[in-house]
């Protein structure tokens, strides 16, 4: 990206563009459109970038650059790194793909997988001493439970799995299948 076209706020089109769906990508996770937008643009920019130049390239109030700054950098996706000879802060996201699919992963795991795990045990504890709830939603509840703590322990086993081999893991796709042994089920 030349500093002509950046000054002027425009990014070369495949820059833009993915800047653009990563907001759009941002959006229909839950998160806020302009965190996302400058998170795609730190990633993409061959140097630290300062709040200032960010909010220019984008287009977006340098009060809304800071506030998503801070939450970029609260889930350790971006961080503030020195420049010589500038005072300003100035930041860099992580470019490790693997690295930034495991921290939003984390984040996800906290803000969804953990309260749904507690909800869910409490609802369980509440299901078993009241009579007039059904054994069928008894069941169901127990069954969601269940269901929900199994993804957590496997989240939690793949922490440990070295990303070389995760990554050959997730290439396998449903090939991994034939390497488990099956029982015909009645």
């Amino acid at each position: 990206m030349t500093e002509i076209t950046e000054k002027a706020g425009k990014l070369p089109n495949a820059a833009e563009r993915f800047v653009l769906h990563w907001g759009d990508m941002g959006a229909q996770w839950g998160v806020n459109r302009s965190i996302s937008q400058i998170h795609a643009l730190l990633y993409l920019s061959e140097r630290p970038r300062t709040a200032e130049d960010i909010a220019a390239v984008l287009g977006l109030a340098r009060s809304n650059v800071s506030t998503s700054i801070r939450q970029l950098v609260g889930w350790n996706l971006i961080r503030r790194v020195p420049v010589k000879g500038d005072r300003r802060e100035h930041f860099e996201a992580e470019t490790d793909v693997w690295e930034i699919a495991m921290r939003i992963a984390a984040i996800r795991k906290e803000r969804e997988i953990d309260p749904a795990v507690e909800t869910l045990k409490a609802c369980v504890a509440d299901a078993e001493s009241d009579p007039k709830l059904h054994p069928v939603a008894r069941k169901r509840l127990n069954d969601m439970l269940a269901f929900v703590e199994t993804l957590d322990r496997w989240y939690m086993q793949m922490l440990t799995v070295p990303k070389p081999k995760l990554a050959a893991l997730i290439r396998l796709g449903t090939r991994i299948v034939g390497l488990i042994p099956f029982t015909k089920q009645k």
